[in-house]
């Protein structure tokens, strides 16, 4: 059985109770199995902290993703994926910029997050990258979470 937490740290006040129907098709689909990771919902100066202690990228961003797992030869009964942080502000702005609901830019975020977690990785290469954004179309769209 999989298994997530979703720390507001923010203090958001919309529902986002969708985000579990996200979290659980992303597991599905994938079909992952006794997995565990932790959402953190965070505000700007929080995440420009984290992206230039641990990236070295001095300003915020919208999502960060902290991968336990890099060693898949390890055989454990529960899989700890990490911890994926949203900046709610930067998400906020991005609806807003991208023109679609904050439960689309939510959903995508997180769903992009867990997908990092879970080995995805747009930036090595295109072929990556097409790979990891089109499941997240894939995943948004079968939840019919389009704008």
């Amino acid at each position: 059985m999989n298994n997530y937490d979703i720390i507001d740290e923010f203090g958001y006040r919309e529902d986002y109770s969708y985000l579990s129907d996200v979290i659980n098709h992303t597991f599905e689909k994938l079909n992952i199995t006794n997995a565990y990771f932790d959402v953190i919902f965070i505000d700007d100066d929080k995440m420009h902290e984290l992206n230039k202690t641990y990236r070295g990228i001095d300003r915020t961003t919208d999502v960060l993703s902290f991968a336990l797992e890099d060693n898949n030869k390890i055989e454990l009964p529960i899989r700890e994926l990490g911890d994926v942080f949203v900046s709610i502000p930067k998400m906020k702005e991005q609806a807003i910029s991208y023109e679609h609901s904050e439960k689309r830019e939510l959903s995508f975020l997180v769903c992009h997050g867990l997908l990092h977690l879970l080995g995805y990785d747009h930036t090595k290469s295109k072929e990556e990258e097409e790979k990891q954004f089109g499941l997240q179309r894939e995943i948004l769209n079968d939840l019919n979470i389009i704008s």
